[in-house]
């Protein structure tokens, strides 16, 4: 216990909180850690240990014993005690996209107990959606299209048609492989292999279902709406339940359809975070003397001052026109990054006016040496 922090250090409060500023404090924190999003390293220690303080802090006998013992007073509990009780939905609201999966989903199974109930689970399946920045700063939904198998609901995933029952192979007995045991001097070596009758399948479907063709499982088309939150980071994922792959084994659970978020490429900005990026190109003669250009952001267009002298690869950053943090009310920044145009060709009275200036440039020059 002596190299575990402090639970009030972790989520960075005082230890007068209240009960706001705690669940205020394990957002942030939790949103900003949780390994569906970050994938550093730590990210999943860290969302733990962020998890495990809130857990704490946020009972008010929990707190108690533990402001007066430490962590002495809160070693007997479970894991189970700490965080089955933290509801998720409650504190993240849409944040996440919850009304398509709990924030939590299946994170006390994965990270704080050491069940194994997923192992039946059926795969999950991995879309890719690409959102405008517009969507982003907005929220709002996109289509989702997947085609994947489903246990056919006419036969119930055995393949046979209603009334009938598969024929056991009488070769393997329903094992789908052989085994052959022989002995080598005081060894005995066991021998598997595929039956070569029901190729592994153990028995045969002599009536297939009508609908699947005695598959188990059909193709299935499916069209979903997926929340897309406010600030959606990318790379960002959404998960929803029992839309993924069934289970091989028989009553298993349907995996989840997990849709990653990608930002749609955009012909204006681009994309840092909540930072947008955006190069303009301003003529030689306008960087000289300075001058005002107009640069559009989603709500308006802005007029933005160059100022004379800027140089090429100048950065000017223009305060909350960004994209929204996820989760919080603040926004990031917008960035112009000015790109000086050297016109290749030129008329000859542009060519003389130009000489003239470099000829008043060396002058220029030439009387600074002198002094």
């Amino acid at each position: 216990m002596e190299n575990k922090r402090d639970y009030y250090d972790i989520l960075g409060l005082e230890k007068n909180a209240d009960a706001k500023a705690i669940k205020d404090s394990f957002r942030k924190l939790a949103l900003k850690y949780h390994p569906d999003r970050n994938k550093e390293p730590q990210a999943q220690e860290k969302f733990k240990e962020i998890t495990e303080a809130y857990a704490i802090l946020s009972d008010p006998k929990k707190r108690q014993e533990y402001d007066k013992r430490g962590f002495v007073g809160v070693a007997n509990f479970s894991q189970e005690d700490l965080f089955s009780g933290i509801n998720f939905d409650e504190i993240f609201g849409g944040a996440m996209g919850l009304d398509l999966g709990n924030f939590g989903g299946d994170l006390f199974d994965s990270f704080f107990t050491k069940r194994h109930h997923r192992d039946n689970r059926g795969e999950d399946i991995r879309v890719e959606v690409t959102v405008p920045f517009q969507k982003i700063l907005t929220g709002g939904e996109e289509e989702v299209k997947v085609s994947h198998l489903r246990l056919c609901t006419e036969c119930g995933g055995n393949g046979n048609a209603k009334g009938s029952e598969a024929r056991i192979c009488t070769l393997c007995h329903g094992a789908g492989h052989l085994t052959n045991i022989r002995k080598e001097g005081n060894v005995s070596v066991q021998e598997s292999r595929t039956c070569p009758d029901c190729m592994g399948a153990g028995s045969f479907i002599d009536n297939p279902c009508p609908e699947c063709h005695g598959r188990g499982s059909i193709d299935y088309p499916e069209k979903l709406l997926v929340k897309i939150p406010i600030g959606a980071e990318e790379g960002m994922i959404l998960k929803i339940p029992e839309h993924g792959l069934p289970s091989h084994e028989k009553g298993g659970k349907v995996g989840d359809l997990l849709v990653i978020l990608r930002s749609a490429d955009d012909p204006y900005f681009s994309r840092i975070g909540a930072d947008l990026w955006h190069t303009e190109t301003i003529e030689v003669l306008d960087a000289v003397l300075g001058t005002d250009i107009e640069v559009s952001t989603f709500e308006e267009a802005l007029k933005v001052h160059i100022p004379e002298g800027v140089q090429h690869d100048t950065i000017l950053r223009i305060s909350k026109k960004g994209l929204p943090y996820l989760g919080d009310t603040k926004r990031g920044d917008l960035y112009i990054r000015i790109n000086l145009h050297i016109p290749e060709t030129i008329s000859d009275k542009e060519r003389l006016l130009y000489e003239r200036l470099r000829s008043i440039a060396k002058e220029s020059h030439k009387e600074t040496w002198v002094r």
